[in-house]
């Protein structure tokens, strides 16, 4: 990673030590109901710091991250450990089954019930 010019900077800002990683944080939080300004405030930045830290990271904004991320992990607790859609949509942050289906087959192009 030394020797990546690019992604060092992104990586490992010693200027701002007390700023957390926001991927990481992401990571580890994706299935919490959090507001913006609270993962802001988390991983220290302010609201804008923080869209305008996301977006050197992601071309997508942080919500549609989030809904990715939760579906990925969706995805993979239906094919892979045979969950039940039920189960899965609250284990991964969606509060609505409803939203959980339709954003589910906007990215999959199938229902979760067919994985």
């Amino acid at each position: 990673l030394n020797s990546n010019e690019l992604l060092y900077p992104i990586l490992f800002d010693f200027a701002e030590p007390w700023k957390v990683d926001i991927l990481e944080f992401l990571n580890e939080n994706y299935q919490d109901e959090l507001t913006m300004e609270q993962i802001a405030s988390f991983t220290g930045r302010s609201l804008a710091t923080f869209k305008r830290d996301f977006k050197k990271i992601s071309s997508l904004t942080p919500q549609k991250w989030l809904i990715k991320k939760r579906l990925e992990v969706a995805y993979f607790k239906l094919k892979e450990e045979d969950k039940k859609v039920q189960d899965v949509y609250v284990e991964v942050g969606f509060k609505n089954p409803s939203h959980f289906s339709t954003a589910f087959k906007k990215q999959y192009g199938i229902s979760p019930t067919e994985v």
